[in-house]
């Protein structure tokens, strides 16, 4: 097993932005961003699940080095780091302190979310972290101050905004008056433990249908102001530690006026309809994972149907477009920083709310 720490030297080259950064309560980052780096050194925290899509795309990135692999399962840490290099661990406090590194990927599930983030805000370490970035509003708000004073590069892990579709989707609809949109994510009950545990995923509002969420604030091009969520469960009773919902419908209104209706459901044996309809005058855009479909006029014997096709892998091009930040220091081209994520889960959160409250919930 390699060193885990760099050479002194190599070390007192570093160079960083953040020497700049006063934080009062935090000690002076040790992790220092280097100019002109050639090669970015990774970290990751959670390397099961979809942390094999990032780990995959950054491997074929020329100019990525692993450093370390961390995981609650050390068989997992451990494969992880033969397969990809770096050294494995169990313990992130242990990696933070043995290990140097440019940006960390956390790949956690919804409930463990937390003191990782606030760690490599109060290092300067620039992270990525994956949907949900919580299962409560507390814990999201701590993490936002501290990235907020810490200034490090963020992206969260909303990788339908970098789908080409979208982004057509997007661009047709920035001139256009949206008056709301319908989203849907109905499929089958995923095989996770955690995931039908309410108070490890959040339900599938929170874990899953996030992605249709975030989509609609994309293209509406606004927060949302009141939501009202309303469910029904009672056909999953077979299920082992199930009380997540069977189905739900959240009714969304932005600030900006135009509303939304929003439909999951995780009990039907495969997959159903994923995808999000954004509304105008004679217009529906039809965005899928893989594909928008833009159908104008409304007569069925004179519309107009154009279909984008999304030809690229958009965790790829999410990867690519976080790694480039942290080489140059500009966060532009990343559309999903932390602080924008935290207005996707402040609507969750108050639809939650409003499922225990019965009543229309204003999101703040």
């Amino acid at each position: 097993m390699r060193s885990a720490r760099r050479s002194t030297r190599r070390a007192s080259q570093n160079r960083t932005i953040y020497e700049t950064v006063a934080v009062r309560g935090v000690r002076p980052p040790k992790f220092k961003r280097r100019y002109e780096m050639d090669k970015v050194r990774v970290a990751f925290i959670g390397v099961g699940g979809i942390a094999h899509a990032h780990l995959n795309n950054l491997n074929g990135f020329s100019d990525v080095e692993f450093v370390a692999m961390c995981d609650v399962d050390e068989s997992r840490a451990k494969s992880a780091a033969e397969q990809f290099g770096g050294n494995p661990y169990t313990d992130f406090k242990m990696m933070f302190d043995k290990e140097e590194f440019d940006a960390l990927y956390i790949c956690t599930p919804p409930f463990a979310h937390g003191e990782q983030e606030i760690i490599a805000c109060e290092k300067g370490v620039p992270f990525f972290v994956e949907k949900p970035i919580a299962v409560d509003l507390e814990t999201a708000l701590k993490i936002e101050e501290a990235v907020r004073k810490s200034g490090i590069i963020t992206s969260v892990g909303y990788h339908w905004r970098y789908t080409n579709s979208a982004e057509a989707a997007k661009s047709f609809l920035s001139d256009k008056l949206i008056l709301g949109a319908l989203g849907y994510w109905m499929g089958g009950l995923p095989g996770t433990y955690w995931w039908r545990q309410r108070k490890l995923s959040g339900g599938q509002h929170v874990e899953q249908t996030t992605h249709i969420i975030d989509l609609a604030r994309y293209m509406v091009g606004s927060d949302a102001e009141y939501v009202q969520m309303f469910a029904v469960s009672g056909s999953m009773t077979d299920i082992p530690d199930y009380d997540v919902e069977d189905m739900s419908v959240i009714n969304v209104k932005f600030k900006n006026g135009a509303i939304a209706n929003i439909t999951s459901a995780c009990c039907l044996s495969q997959g159903y309809k994923v995808e999000l309809d954004v509304i105008c005058r004679d217009i529906v855009v039809e965005i899928t994972g893989g594909s928008a479909r833009l159908i104008r006029r409304g007569d069925l014997q004179h519309r107009v149907e154009e279909r984008v096709e999304s030809r690229v892998n958009a965790y790829q091009v999410e990867d690519r477009t976080f790694i480039d930040a942290v080489k140059s220091g500009d966060p532009s081209r990343i559309r999903s920083p932390y602080s924008d994520a935290l207005q996707t889960h402040k609507l969750q959160m108050a639809a939650s709310k409003s499922l225990e409250t019965g009543k229309v919930e204003k999101v703040g």
